[in-house]
């Protein structure tokens, strides 16, 4: 399914959002959260649009709770480095988790566990620890994990970037806080989100694209561009085409 947009979402009176001026177009893709299959089917719909000069963004969350994180990221780290400048990657909370607990799996093991990190363990065939047991366990958990991603997956991980933008157009996970540059952001706000992002708009004239907050029928607005659909839950992936003259959802 292919929905267009052309006419930019009004505004409050006293905030008037400026017209997208991306200085390239481009597919902004959602959390695909371990949906190889989903996003197989979305990339090849991509490719048949017939749009080469559109660069490929990929706003975070490929780990956890679908059932194919590894086969996600053997394709997510193999594409970025073919494509090289026409893709890029955002890092998502959950690629935040989980490098979390590579670091400290004792302290931050169980909580990503409880938010979807049981099924990464599965799709590498790591046995998850369960309920309060010694540190030894959580520690050689974490020892088979890592070597199951290997040194260059975790490295691909750590590099990701947590906003990236052309023109008047910024790509983070989450959302930002709208009272302060993108500059001047904690880093929580890209990757968590803030209490006032989908509440009051920017200012400054930027649109915000970003994943995070499923949504069933994404739309634009108040110079929001959502992308999340809920892959994992829902059976469905979605990408947003950003142009100049509006934004095209395309659903797989």
């Amino acid at each position: 399914m292919i929905l267009r947009s052309r006419k930019q979402p009004s505004q409050e009176p006293d905030l008037p959002q400026e017209p997208l001026r991306p200085e390239t177009p481009f597919f902004a893709i959602g959390d695909v959260h371990g949906c190889d299959r989903l996003l197989d089917r979305l990339l090849h719909r991509l490719d048949k649009l017939g749009h080469p000069e559109a660069l490929l963004v990929m706003v975070g969350d490929y780990v956890d709770r679908g059932e194919e994180t590894a086969r996600v990221l053997r394709r997510m780290t193999v594409l970025s480095e073919a494509a090289g400048d026409l893709m890029h990657c955002i890092m998502g909370n959950h690629e935040k988790m989980l490098l979390d607990t590579l670091d400290d799996p004792v302290a931050n093991g169980p909580r990503w566990l409880r938010y979807g990190g049981l099924q990464t363990l599965a799709s590498y065939r790591v046995p998850p620890v369960l309920g309060e047991r010694p540190e030894a366990e959580w520690i050689d958990m974490r020892d088979r994990l890592a070597e199951a991603l290997g040194e260059a997956t975790i490295a691909w991980m750590r590099g990701l970037p947590l906003t990236w933008q052309t023109g008047n157009v910024v790509v983070v996970h989450a959302g930002a806080d709208p009272a302060l540059p993108i500059a001047g952001q904690e880093r929580g706000n890209f990757l968590w989100g803030h209490p006032d992002f989908r509440r009051k708009p920017r200012a400054d004239g930027l649109w915000v694209v970003h994943g995070h907050t499923i949504t069933e029928s994404p739309k634009v607005e108040q110079g929001r561009i959502p992308t999340d659909t809920g892959a994992y839950a829902t059976g469905v992936l979605s990408a947003a085409l950003v142009e100049a003259d509006g934004v095209t959802y395309i659903h797989a």
